[in-house]
């Protein structure tokens, strides 16, 4: 049997959630490279799962920026937050090759202040997707995407 979209979501926004533990536990613990990479992988997971609520049968791609534009369609509010989040796509891939990074490595590149602003942007639009699905009423202290 075939899931609704908003149980697809869902199911996409919980492996979202998950990833989000851990990528707050590596910002931590000292796993800044991965932790930004992560985040970039809660944010798209996140906007995907926004879009297969909305009924969206196959939702490809890896770009925050593409997938925020998408969902703007449904909700327009997500518009002035594509700017502000697209910076996560800048840790798809160089946080996990050396040869995206001249003459280092990313376990080098990458510190503490930097994945825990990846961090904090992915819990953003993991809030912001929780809201639009109705499965959060408010944001916690010190969170602003609100629908």
């Amino acid at each position: 049997m075939r899931r609704s979209p908003l149980d697809e979501g869902r199911r996409w926004l919980e492996q979202a959630e998950e990833d989000l533990r851990w990528a707050k536990h590596l910002a931590r613990r000292g796993g800044y490279h991965i932790a930004c990479f992560l985040a970039q992988q809660v944010g798209e997971k996140a906007l995907k799962a926004f879009l297969y609520a909305q009924g969206e049968e196959v939702v490809l791609g890896h770009s925050i920026e593409r997938l925020c534009r998408d969902a703007a369609r449904w909700e327009p509010r997500l518009n002035q937050y594509v700017t502000r989040w697209a910076v996560l796509d800048s840790y798809y891939v160089p946080t996990r090759y050396p040869n995206s990074l001249p003459d280092s490595i990313p376990a080098r590149v990458y510190t503490r202040d930097v994945a825990r602003q990846a961090v904090r942007m992915a819990e953003e639009i993991v809030t912001f997707v929780q809201k639009c699905l109705g499965l959060r009423e408010t944001a916690p202290s010190g969170e602003d995407p609100s629908p």
